[in-house]
């Protein structure tokens, strides 16, 4: 990813936009956690409501500390052995992170990505909300033109790159019972 495309996808999110962005199987629609207007954005384009809750990515560790309570040190140890990789944890959520994140549950959705896409814009922009790039009920857009077909000119800005080899979006993995909500086609 060029300086360019990284600059401007970070004047986009922080003038409230959203973005679509190449993630380790499908394109991603992404904007700043803290940006209601723009996460209701995302849930508009997506045909979701808010009870699901979101997933937020981040480049390391410690861009996720803000967001969640940490679990026990064994617990953690098994989550940082799957990253930066292609597992989501549902971690438990500060009590002061918002129904718009978590879908109204004490957990939240963490991610911290190999992707160097969305490495990038985590280390300039902070943790993005991320969400397949796709109404709900659709297939998840595996490229730019896909995104426009689904979505118009209604998404701010498409940060251009190739997605990773993951057929299927990443596993999610709930932290503290270790029980798998989503499978990996890799597991």
């Amino acid at each position: 990813m060029n300086d360019w495309h990284l600059r401007l996808a970070l004047r986009t999110l922080r003038s409230g936009g959203v973005i679509a962005y190449p993630t380790e199987a499908v394109y991603g629609l992404g904007c700043l956690p803290q940006d209601y207007d723009a996460i209701s954005c995302i849930l508009r384009l997506k045909r979701r409501t808010l009870g699901k809750g979101l997933i937020i990515v981040a480049a390391s560790c410690q861009q996720l500390h803000p967001y969640i309570e940490f679990p026990g040190p064994d617990t953690w140890a098994q989550i940082l052995a799957s990253w930066p990789g292609p597992v989501t944890w549902l971690v438990p959520a500060k009590k002061r992170i918002p129904a718009w994140l978590t879908g109204g549950h004490a957990t939240l959705a963490v991610r911290v990505s190999a992707h160097p896409v969305i490495r990038a814009l985590c280390s300039v922009a902070g943790p993005l909300v991320s969400t397949s790039a796709n109404p709900s009920g659709y297939l998840p857009a595996k490229t730019p033109a896909r995104v426009r077909g689904y979505f118009g000119m209604a998404i701010d800005y498409i940060v251009p790159g190739k997605t990773g080899p993951q057929q299927q979006p990443t596993e999610i993995r709930e932290a503290l019972t270790g029980q798998i909500i989503r499978r990996s086609p890799f597991t």
